[in-house]
């Protein structure tokens, strides 16, 4: 089978296309012939050996497709083969992937390929920074920064849902900003300006956001901090400028604020918590209460191009690749 491996780590000239062995599923496993995989920040990270655990290489890099399953591995029931299916793996960037069993989930009728492959990381990452990193509480105030990028549009849509009061989000350049708002933002609000911090303040009535999603890091990562709440929670789950942000206990301690860290890798472990957010976050899907934005496509062999867009901010929602 053809897929994308690096045998070091770099730029994104380190990827390349290569035949190698189909996979065979083992115990508790499932094999998917691979119709598109979504392209996350941690594949970037991986393959320029930056991720918060180390790139063993040779690899084949991606982790999440959709696709049909095509074969099943001893002691596995279910799904059918045939089904089509969408699952986290290690290794989707590839015309077939394993994935363990307890994490395939069947798409529902009314969503394609590309769309379920847009899904699974960014959805459960938006869903658990909300309600199990945050907390959020029906009425309190969002901010989301990055908010047109793949977890960032979710996250604007899913702290509707979650009741929350005055969502508010972050992007780069007015038709970012556009679709932010259409996705249900009170306010959108341009970070490269000098004054955003103070716009923030201002739909806040100066008190700040109760929660703030941030994922950027650097000079930006340092400033969210003066936009958050007494009592408010700011989750930290990427450094997308490749600059991580340190804070101290005194910034905190005067307003009473908390930093969380956010890893899904970590969440992985606990199965029940993933399957609650799965079941819910299929079932907005399945009411059409929620929008999957795909920005770009890109064939497989074009994996390379796809990472460069991302990293210099040249696509908005998802990418995808097409197998």
């Amino acid at each position: 089978m053809k897929a994308i491996r690096i045998h070091e780590t770099g730029g994104p000239e380190v990827m390349h296309l290569e035949e190698i062995e189909t996979p065979v599923p083992g115990e508790n496993e499932v094999l998917i012939k691979v119709a598109a995989a979504g392209i996350n920040y941690a594949d970037l990270m991986r393959r320029q050996g930056t991720y918060l655990t180390r790139t063993r290489t040779p690899a084949t890099l991606g982790l999440e497709v959709a696709g049909t399953v095509a074969a099943l591995g001893p002691g596995v029931s279910s799904p059918a083969p045939g089904t089509r299916v969408v699952s986290i793996v290690d290794g989707g960037y590839a015309e077939y992937a394993v994935a363990n069993a307890g994490m395939v989930i069947p798409i529902p009728e009314a969503l394609d390929f590309v769309h379920a492959a847009a899904f699974p990381i960014q959805g459960l990452t938006a869903y658990q920074l909300l309600r199990d990193a945050a907390r959020l509480q029906p009425g309190e105030s969002v901010l989301v920064q990055a908010a047109a990028g793949g977890v960032g549009t979710l996250a604007v849509q899913l702290a509707r849902l979650m009741q929350a009061g005055k969502v508010i989000g972050t992007a780069s350049n007015a038709s970012k900003l556009d679709l932010v708002r259409q996705l249900g933002a009170d306010t959108a609000i341009d970070y490269t300006k000098d004054n955003w911090v103070e716009e923030v303040k201002a739909a806040t009535d100066g008190r700040g956001a109760d929660i703030i999603l941030e994922m950027v890091g650097g000079t930006i990562g340092e400033q969210s901090l003066r936009c958050l709440a007494p009592f408010g929670r700011m989750v930290v789950f990427g450094a997308a400028s490749g600059q991580a942000v340190q804070f101290t206990g005194r910034q905190l301690m005067y307003r009473n604020q908390a930093i969380i860290g956010y890893w899904l890798s970590a969440w992985m472990q606990r199965t029940d918590r993933i399957a609650a957010a799965a079941s819910e976050l299929m079932q907005f899907l399945a009411a059409g209460k929620l929008r999957i934005i795909v920005g770009q496509t890109f064939p497989l062999a074009q994996a390379a191009e796809a990472h460069r867009a991302i990293a210099e901010r040249r696509t908005t929602g998802k990418v995808v690749l097409l197998v």
